[in-house]
C-alpha cells in the first residue's frame, strides 16, 4: 500500500505506484474556507504546511505543498507594523535597517484575498544592490528547527517541499515589482546581470546544501511570480532563468534531491526546455485562455515535448471546469489527461493553478473519483 507522499516521489522520479497521484493544488483560498478563518486569519495566525494537511487528509488526496526556512542576521534591524484601513483590511508596514540604511515596504492584508504588495522594498534602482546584499549576506544564517517540526508532522500525509524563492527574474522583481524589472533587464548592462545573477546561484547552491546537510527533506520547489511566457516570453526566460534553473537542477541531482518547477500561465514553447534542464516535476500546465495546453492534442503535444524526462502535474481547469462546470465536464478532463500520458508513471493529476473558494465540493470529489477509476 503506497502512502500519498510516496506516490508524489514515484510519480517525479517515473516509477509506477498502484495509482495516479491526485493532486488539487489547494493553496491559499481552499484551506481558508474548509478551515473556516479569513485570509487575514490565514495567512498570519496558522502554519500554511498544517492547513493544508487538513485539506489533503480531509479529501483523502495527494499532494504538495511548501515550507518556508527562517534567515537570521545579527546586522538586521527589522519592525513590522499592522494598522486597519478599512473594515476587513489592514496595512503592513515593514521597516528594514542594515549597515546604515532603511527599507520600508507595504503589504494589504484582506480578509478576503490573499495578501498583495502595495509599495516595493526598493523604488530607486540605484539602492538595488544595497539590498541584495542583505537579501544574499554570507553572514544570513538558516533556522531548519520549524521546517524539522512540519516535516516530521506531516509525515507521509503529502509531499512537503522547500521552497527555494523564484529564478532570477522573479527574484530582481520581488524586490522593485514588475515594471522596473523589466526596464531594468532592457537597460541594465549584461554583464553585470549575469554577474549578478551567478551570485544568486552560488548563494542558493550554499542554501541547498545548508538543508540537505540538517534536514531530511526530498523534494525541493522553485515558484513563478512574473517567470513564465505569458509575462516576461520565452526569450527572456530562455536567456536569464534557464540557465538559473538549470544550476538549481544539477546542484540537486548531485545531492540526490528533486527539483519541482511552478510555472503558470502559457508553456507550450518551453516544455522542450523543461526537459533539456532535467526538471523532475512541473505544474500547472494551464488551459486557455491563460494556459496554452488544451484538450487531448494540447496534452498529447506536452508529453511528446517532455519526452518521457518530466513528471506533468495539473491541467484540469480551475475556473471554466472546477468553479463553472459539471461533474461531467471535470470527469471529462481528467479522461483526457489519462489518455494523453497512458503507459507513463510521469502523471499527476492535478490543477490549472489553485483551487478557488467557489468551487463546488461535488466536482471535487468528481475529479477525485475519476482520477482513480
Amino acid at each position: 500500500m503506497y502512502t500519498p507522499k510516496q506516490r508524489m516521489l514515484n510519480a517525479y522520479r517515473g516509477i509506477f505506484s498502484d495509482r495516479y497521484p491526485v493532486a488539487p493544488e489547494f493553496w491559499y483560498y481552499y484551506p481558508a474556507k474548509v478551515l473556516g478563518v479569513t485570509m487575514i486569519e490565514f495567512e498570519r495566525e496558522l502554519p500554511f504546511w498544517k492547513s493544508l494537511q487538513t485539506v489533503f487528509k480531509k479529501y483523502g488526496t495527494e499532494g504538495w505543498g511548501a515550507v518556508f526556512p527562517k534567515v537570521e542576521n545579527e546586522d538586521i534591524e527589522k519592525s513590522v507594523k499592522l494598522e486597519k484601513i478599512s473594515p476587513g483590511s489592514y496595512r503592513e508596514t515593514v521597516k528594514i535597517n542594515y549597515s546604515g540604511k532603511q527599507f520600508i515596504s507595504t503589504k494589504i492584508y484582506d480578509e478576503n484575498e490573499p495578501s498583495w504588495v502595495e509599495k516595493y522594498p526598493v523604488e530607486d534602482v540605484s539602492r538595488l544592490y544595497d539590498y541584495i546584499d542583505m537579501l544574499l549576506s554570507e553572514k544570513n544564517i538558516f533556522d531548519f528547527s520549524d521546517m524539522d517540526d512540519a516535516y516530521n508532522k506531516v509525515g507521509e500525509d503529502y509531499l512537503l517541499e522547500v521552497w527555494m524563492g523564484t529564478p532570477f527574474f522573479d527574484f530582481i522583481a520581488e524586490i522593485m515589482g514588475f515594471e522596473k524589472t523589466v526596464f531594468y533587464f532592457m537597460s541594465e548592462d549584461e554583464d553585470r546581470l549575469a554577474s549578478l545573477r551567478e551570485r544568486y546561484i552560488e548563494y542558493q547552491k550554499r542554501f541547498i546544501r545548508k538543508v540537505c546537510e540538517n534536514t531530511c527533506y526530498e523534494s525541493f520547489v522553485i515558484g513563478c511570480s512574473y517567470s513564465c511566457n505569458s509575462l516576461i516570453g520565452p526569450a527572456m526566460w530562455r536567456k536569464w532563468d534557464k540557465p538559473y534553473i538549470k544550476a538549481m537542477a544539477d546542484e540537486l541531482h548531485a545531492l540526490g534531491k528533486l527539483l519541482h518547477v511552478h510555472f503558470h500561465g502559457k508553456c507550450i514553447e518551453t516544455v522542450s526546455d523543461f526537459a533539456q534542464i532535467g526538471i523532475d516535476c512541473v505544474c500547472p500546465f494551464e488551459r486557455g485562455p491563460g494556459g496554452d495546453v488544451n484538450g487531448l492534442q494540447g496534452l498529447l503535444e506536452v508529453r511528446r515535448l517532455l519526452n518521457g524526462k518530466v513528471t506533468m502535474n495539473g491541467n484540469v481547469h480551475t475556473v471554466e471546469t472546477l468553479i463553472r462546470g459539471g461533474e461531467q465536464d471535470v470527469r471529462r478532463e481528467v479522461q483526457e489527461i489519462k489518455e494523453a500520458f497512458k503507459g507513463s508513471a510521469r502523471l499527476i493529476i492535478g490543477t490549472g493553478d489553485q483551487v478557488g473558494r467557489e468551487t463546488p465540493e461535488e466536482n471535487i470529489l468528481a475529479m477525485i473519483d475519476e482520477a482513480r477509476r
